[in-house]
């Protein structure tokens, strides 16, 4: 994915790899003790002691990450335009800390826009592994796209 996307560019079925990110202790802890205050996500003892056996990431951290990692490995910052929402999220497994995610994008559908012929939107789903090959989480959900302008070649 070296050039620019456009809405044109997502095609049923195509799935591509959005890369990977390790995941620290001090980054978990630091996430939910601002968003997600849950003892086991941030106290060490209390985590030991729940039925995770240690501190693990906040889902919402997970999704954050998950975020991240699409902005960093898509090239559509040119024509993304947003989502309308999610239809779904699947926390599966714990991230703890020392995981490496990596992240697909499996492109569901797409339908352009009748009422509004510079956009279309694409239905996808984002699979998140660890590094034993494991789903941690899944997130369907729609973006808009930008349709690719006159002149700009494929």
């Amino acid at each position: 994915m070296s050039r620019d996307w456009y809405f044109e560019d997502f095609v049923p079925g195509q799935e591509f790899d959005l890369g990977k990110r390790t995941v620290n202790e001090d980054e978990i802890i630091a996430f939910a003790t601002q968003f997600d205050p849950q003892p086991f996500h941030i106290d060490k003892e209390a985590a030991a002691q729940s039925i995770y056996g240690g501190v693990i990431a906040s889902g919402w951290h997970t999704c954050a990450m998950i975020m991240r990692m699409v902005v960093d490995g898509m090239p559509c910052a040119n024509s993304s335009m947003g989502s309308p929402g999610l239809d779904g999220v699947r926390w599966l497994q714990p991230v703890r800390a020392g995981d490496t995610l990596s992240l697909r994008h499996l492109t569901k559908e797409v339908k352009a826009s009748t009422s509004k012929p510079d956009r279309g939107v694409v239905w996808s789903k984002w699979i998140a592994t660890n590094q034993r090959g494991e789903e941690v989480c899944t997130i369907d959900g729609m973006a808009m796209f930008r349709r690719r302008p006159q002149g700009v070649s494929a």
